[in-house]
C-alpha cells in the first residue's frame, strides 16, 4: 500500500466519522424539535392572526354586577316536561363574554308575590351549551319535596317553571366557576348523574365543536328514560363524531324498557362500570351529580389509581369531598381551628362558643336562631357575604366568589381565630 493510498483511506475514515457525527446531531435536534411541537401543539397557542378575535373576546370579558337579560325561548327537555331549558339574550345588545365550558350563571329572582311581600333570592345554574355569540342558556329541573315530608318544592326552580317565560327579564351575574373543562389533547370522561348533566351538556358541544379529534366518552345516569334530556342531539353527534361514546346508564328502568336498545347499562356509575369501558389511558375525569354519587365517584377513582389531578367534580350544593389518594396520610389543615372557637354575631347580640362539629359558620348561625340570608350554600352567589369586625377565618376550599376586603361567605367558612362579624 503506498503512502497516497493510506492517506486516502485515512481521509475516507475521518469523513465517515465526521458524517456518523453529524447524523447523530441531526437526529438528536429533529427528536428535541418533535417533541416541542407537540408541545405547543398540546398548548394550542393561537395563530398570529389571532390578536383582532382576542381583543374582541376581552373587550366582551364580563361584566360587573347585574345585567338584564330577556328570555328569548323557553323549552322543556323530558318526557315528564319537569326539566327546562331557558335561552337567554343580553337586553343591551352587547357582545357576550365567551365562557369557559362548565360555568355557571347567577340569578337574583324576584319570587316573593304578593304573600312573601316580593322578597329576592339568589341562585346559581349551570350553562349547559358551549359558548355562543347570540346567547346563554340554562337548563333547570323543578325541585320536588322529598315524598311524605313538609318541605315545600324549590323556590327558584319554581319560579322558572311557574313564572318566567318568553319575553321576562332577568337579573344576571357573569359567567363564573372554577370546575370548567381546559382544552388539551387528553382523552375526558364527561359523567352527569340526574341533572348534574347540565355542566356536561356545556363541556360535550364544547369538544365536538371545538377538537372535533379529542376522545370523549359521556356517562348520563338516571332512574329511568323518562329523566334523559336531549337525547335525539346527544345521539345526533355521536352517529356524526366517530370519537364520541355516549353512555345512558338507567338504576331503575321502566317495564317497557330494555337494555341495549334503549340503555347500555343497568345501574348506577361507578368504577366497575368504567373500568369496562375505558381502556388504560391518562382520561381526564369530569363529573357533577348529587353528593353521594359524588362521594363514592370520586373516592373509588382515586383508589383505582386516578391521578388527583385528573379528577375535576363539581357537587350540588355545599358539599365538601375529601380528596385524597390510596394509602396517603392526610395533615391537618394548620388553618382550620381543631378547639372550640368563640364567635360574636354582634347584630343579634349573642356570643357563641364554636366547635368543629358545628360545620361552617352559616351552618353554625342557623342553628342558634340567626338570620343569615343565603343562596346557593356554595360559595358561588355571595348571597351570604358578612363583615368580619374582628378576627380571622379560614376556607374549606377556595369559593367562587371573592368577597369584598373585610368580608367572609360564611358558607364556606369556618372560625380561626376568635370572631366578631356583623350578623
Amino acid at each position: 500500500m503506498t503512502s497516497l493510498t493510506l492517506l486516502l483511506w485515512i481521509a475516507l475514515g475521518l469523513a465517515l466519522q465526521l458524517a456518523i457525527y453529524l447524523a447523530i446531531g441531526f437526529v438528536r435536534h429533529w427528536r428535541e424539535y418533535r417533541f416541542l411541537r407537540r408541545r405547543l401543539r398540546g398548548l394550542e397557542l393561537p395563530p398570529e392572526s389571532a390578536p383582532a378575535a382576542v381583543q374582541e373576546d376581552i373587550a366582551a370579558e364580563g361584566w360587573n354586577g347585574f345585567r338584564a337579560f330577556r328570555v328569548d325561548r323557553k323549552q322543556f327537555e323530558d318526557a315528564a316536561r319537569s326539566i327546562c331549558s331557558f335561552y337567554l339574550v343580553p337586553e343591551d345588545g352587547a357582545p357576550l363574554p365567551a365562557f369557559k365550558p362548565g360555568q355557571f350563571l347567577t340569578f337574583r329572582l324576584d319570587v316573593g308575590g304578593d304573600a312573601a311581600g316580593g322578597a329576592q333570592i339568589v341562585r346559581c345554574y349551570s350553562l349547559s351549551d358551549a359558548p355562543r355569540k347570540d346567547y346563554y342558556r340554562v337548563t333547570i329541573k323543578r325541585a320536588l319535596p322529598p315524598a311524605g315530608s313538609d318541605y315545600p318544592p324549590g323556590r327558584s326552580s319554581s319560579h322558572f317553571h311557574d313564572r318566567v317565560g318568553p319575553g321576562d327579564v332577568l337579573q344576571v351575574r357573569a359567567p363564573s366557576g372554577h370546575f370548567h373543562i381546559e382544552r388539551s389533547q387528553a382523552p375526558v370522561v364527561l359523567i352527569g348523574g340526574g341533572i348534574g348533566i347540565t355542566p356536561m351538556l356545556s363541556m360535550l358541544n364544547w369538544c365536538v365543536a371545538e377538537q372535533p379529534e379529542r376522545e370523549v366518552w359521556y356517562f348520563h345516569g338516571v332512574r329511568n328514560g323518562q329523566e334523559l334530556i336531549m337525547r335525539p342531539e346527544i345521539e345526533a353527534l355521536a352517529e356524526a363524531h366517530p370519537n364520541l361514546h355516549v353512555r345512558f346508564c338507567f338504576s331503575n328502568p321502566l317495564p317497557s324498557e330494555v337494555s341495549g336498545r334503549d340503555y347500555h347499562h343497568d345501574g348506577r356509575i361507578d368504577v366497575g362500570m368504567l373500568r369496562m369501558e375505558l381502556g388504560l389511558r391518562p382520561y381526564e375525569f369530569y363529573i357533577c351529580g348529587p353528593t353521594p354519587m359524588m362521594e363514592s365517584l370520586v373516592s373509588a377513582l382515586e383508589d383505582w389509581g386516578v391521578p388527583d389531578s385528573r379528577i375535576h367534580y363539581e357537587a350540588f350544593g355545599p358539599a365538601s369531598i375529601r380528596r385524597r389518594q390510596a394509602g396517603d396520610v392526610q395533615p391537618a389543615d394548620p388553618d382550620v381551628s381543631t378547639a372550640s372557637v368563640m364567635v360574636t354575631f354582634s347584630r343579634s347580640g349573642k356570643q357563641l362558643s364554636w366547635s368543629p362539629p358545628d360545620g361552617s359558620l352559616l351552618d353554625f348561625a342557623e342553628a342558634n336562631g340567626i338570620d343569615v340570608n343565603a343562596g346557593c350554600r356554595a360559595g358561588a352567589c355571595g348571597s351570604c357575604e358578612t363583615a368580619i369586625c374582628a378576627g380571622e377565618v379560614a376556607y374549606r376550599q377556595a369559593p367562587d366568589y371573592d368577597p369584598e376586603p373585610g368580608k367572609c361567605l360564611l358558607c364556606m367558612c369556618t372560625p380561626k381565630t376568635s370572631l366578631i362579624l356583623e350578623a
